[in-house]
């Protein structure tokens, strides 16, 4: 018996090590890009948020008007880093849930250039004034389908390593990755069918574009990071999920009600009286997968708190689960019909929830996933705790300051708007030192993500220290791995849920 385990334990490193290696090109390709979109979105946000309090600033150059500059910067976020960190980490979570080698790393290798290519083509379109202007829609008509196609070409083969695992469980992150890798083809499908092919009244193509963006953020972003924190926290930990009731509350929940929500943008338009109060009432109700999820990791990560005090990887995942409860209170508060709604319907504080959304809650958690999985997949250790934890703290500090400003501003905002006693102009002054806050905020960011990208690229290059053991500024703890901090046990232990 003792001779079988350590056998056992080889073959299961021999695979994992497979595993790593043949996804390490595109798993790094999409996180080195990914990073680098992500720069050069904070720019163009630094741009943007300038622009709001100071509207001469750069106004010698027609690429960088407001019109255009804000939508690049949104665009780049989310199909630049957002998409691309998606690709990375549900191709290698998939990879090591299922248990098998990826056999099309160079075709993902070729789509993922096909993609940026695409996302190239639609940033330099909407700076060149020939943006659709939908938001979140802006690129050029004709990008749509080059982006699906390799949505398409990157993830089937998740799909196919799904198919043929051995037999078990399915865990809880597999039914959030594989939810989202099939939401997503049918809102984008269904979205640009609508809007480019067979368009019809303006008016409902703003409520289309509406839901567009509510389901992009819950039903696509939001199960992914989802998926990936409850991967992390057994994980790094070695305990089992909390409560896998509250596992399947919390997924089924995000699944009935998020497709929903959106369409509280339009209230007051001329479209069925209903459809705004049950956008409205779906996003408040968000409130209840956001909870269930975030008490349930929580409460898995505590379990460890030496863990979690020493892991960069549970550090940002947690941070990104103190996001979603955030997103959470914010979802109530800002879509109460009778009160909040109408002074934040047309103000800042929607580019605050977004940011919330995005950056706050799911880019942390991708930041959780970059620090757990790069080293396994270059076989090298991150070169400085130093730089990650100057990522962290600025990180934290930049996206609290740019969301509060942002949702406080826009509440200010909001109540000039609604006093019809006073000038517009009014609403703008009221909102001017919340703009500028705004813009310090993402400066400090775009220093935090020098530190990630600088850090990411020298891994990339295989420039770390070379470690036999895949982990992460060890730590000894005695339900962790016994190679260190953050153990590559497939199987975190034994309780009333699947580990992963």
């Amino acid at each position: 018996m003792s001779s079988a385990n350590p056998t056992t334990a080889d073959q299961d490193a021999l695979l994992r090590a497979g595993i790593d290696r043949s996804l390490r090109h595109p798993v790094m390709f999409f996180l080195t890009s990914g990073a680098a979109w992500l720069a050069v979105s904070i720019v163009l946000g630094i741009i943007a948020s300038a622009k709001v309090h100071s509207p001469g600033f750069l106004s010698g150059c027609g690429c960088f008007t407001y019109g255009r500059v804000f939508p690049a910067h949104i665009n780049a976020f989310i199909y630049g880093w957002g998409f691309q960190a998606t690709f990375a980490v549900i191709i290698w979570l998939m990879a090591r849930l299922s248990r098998k080698e990826c056999t099309a790393a160079g075709l993902i290798l070729t789509a993922g250039h096909v993609w940026n290519f695409g996302v190239l083509a639609g940033l330099l379109g909407i700076l060149s004034g020939n943006g659709t202007g939908m938001p979140w829609l802006e690129f050029p008509a004709f990008t749509w389908p080059v982006l699906l196609v390799s949505y398409f070409a990157i993830l089937i083969w998740s799909f196919i390593q799904f198919r043929v695992r051995p037999e078990g469980h399915v865990y809880i992150s597999q039914w959030y990755l594989l939810a989202a890798m099939i939401w997503f083809p049918w809102i984008f499908i269904t979205v640009n069918t609508l809007l480019h092919c067979i368009p019809g009244h303006p008016l409902m193509a703003a409520g289309i574009n509406a839901w567009y963006k509510s389901a992009l953020m819950f039903l696509y972003f939001t199960p992914v990071a989802l998926g990936t924190a409850y991967y992390l926290a057994p994980k790094v930990t070695g305990r089992p999920v909390y409560s896998y009731t509250l596992a399947k509350l919390g997924f089924w929940s995000l699944a009935i009600i998020a497709p929903w929500a959106g369409m509280q943008k339009l209230a007051g338009a001329p479209i069925p009286y209903f459809l705004p109060y049950l956008g409205a009432a779906a996003t408040v109700m968000l409130f209840v997968p956001a909870i269930a999820a975030a008490i349930n990791l929580l409460r898995t990560m505590m379990a460890s708190p030496e863990i979690l005090s020493a892991s960069p990887s549970l550090r940002f995942t947690s941070a990104g689960i103190g996001g979603l409860i955030l997103l959470g209170i914010a979802a109530v508060f800002l879509n109460l019909p009778d009160s909040t709604l109408p002074m934040t319907q047309f103000s800042m504080s929607g580019y605050g929830f977004e940011i919330l959304t995005l950056y706050g809650f799911f880019s942390f958690v991708m930041f959780g996933a970059v620090y757990f999985i790069v080293p396994r997949v270059t076989r090298r250790e991150w070169l400085s705790r130093r730089l990650i934890k100057m990522h962290f703290l600025l990180s934290i500090y930049g996206i609290i300051s740019v969301a509060m400003f942002a949702l406080l501003g826009g509440l200010e905002q909001g109540i000039g708007q609604e006093d019809w006693r006073q000038p517009w102009e009014a609403a703008a002054t009221r909102a001017y030192p919340y703009a500028l806050g705004t813009t310090l905020a993402w400066c400090v960011i775009l220093f935090s993500n020098v530190f990630f990208f600088f850090h990411l690229t020298l891994m990339w290059l295989r420039l770390g220290r070379r470690s036999s053991h895949p982990t992460l500024l060890a730590v000894t703890h005695s339900h962790a791995s016994p190679h260190g901090e953050e153990g590559d046990i497939d199987n975190a232990g034994p309780g009333h849920a699947p580990a992963h």
